[in-house]
């Protein structure tokens, strides 16, 4: 591949792991960022904004492939339309997006939902932008991250009593085996729609809880709290969970122990 791979969130939870994949096969990055960076070996930094769409035209300039991992919970949709129209503009031929599992099966349809479940509408909206961009697509569905179940379970934490959604299960994901999903995709050819890559274990949110708790030696009373709505019914059901694509190797234990430096268990 002759032309650099443009990166966005390049700095980010995911973005980072995925640059240096990217080098490693031999690639050399773009990588899209708000602020300032020195430029590191084979990876040129280009200061721009997605929500604006300021600077995206400089950092698409003579990109065939970009991966948008620059997405948040509110609107994704505004910032996947800014990059797509730099890109077709630019001429990309191939658009790698990171999406949700479940954005296309839990309904955000009332306030309630939206402000509990609205990430998965943003990203469900930021995929049909991608879709029907014109451009050749990719786009991978992912469970929840390991990094940001540990973010949330340490702000938990600082509670005396944690309220916990009542039959809510996750099937998170180590961060590094979806950045090198991304990756293999990105040096492929447009597949659209992927099938989706998740954890290998579901868990219920209290057991996540319950085990960074003990991991980190504290304790705090958990409150299972029955959570109101259309989406929180379908979180309940499983719509964020990917059983047949269980493909992670690394479990929630194995991250925590060495977040933590516990000794292994198995």
């Amino acid at each position: 591949m002759t032309s650099p791979i443009l990166v966005t969130g390049g700095t980010g939870t995911l973005g980072r792991l995925v640059v240096p994949l990217l080098r490693d096969a031999g690639c050399d990055v773009r990588v899209l960022s708000r602020r300032s960076h020195e430029p590191g070996d084979g990876i040129k930094y280009m200061i721009g904004d997605l929500a604006t769409g300021e600077g995206l035209e400089a950092a698409v300039d003579g990109i065939e492939t970009i991966v948008h991992c620059g997405g948040t919970a509110k609107r994704d949709d505004d910032k996947a339309r800014h990059l797509v129209l730099a890109a077709s503009r630019a001429g990309a031929q191939h658009l790698v997006y990171i999406s949700v599992v479940g954005a296309d099966r839990i309904p955000v349809v009332s306030g309630v939902d939206r402000t509990m479940f609205g990430y998965f509408a943003s990203k469900r909206a930021a995929e049909k932008v991608v879709e029907d961009s014109g451009l050749p697509w990719t786009t991978l569905r992912a469970t929840q991250f390991y990094d940001l179940i540990l973010m949330v379970a340490k702000q938990m934490a600082k509670l005396p009593v944690i309220p916990v959604p009542a039959g809510v299960r996750f099937q998170p994901v180590n961060t590094g085996e979806v950045a090198a999903r991304l990756v293999e995709l990105s040096l492929g050819k447009p597949s659209g729609l992927v099938p989706d890559i998740a954890g290998p274990r579901v868990y219920g949110m209290d057991e996540l809880l319950r085990s960074y708790l003990r991991a980190s030696h504290r304790h705090r009373l958990i409150l299972p709290v029955r959570l109101p709505g259309k989406a929180a019914r379908a979180v309940r059901a499983g719509a964020n969970l990917a059983p047949q694509q269980a493909v992670g190797h690394r479990t929630w234990e194995d991250f925590l122990a060495e977040r933590l430096a516990l000794p292994l268990r198995h």
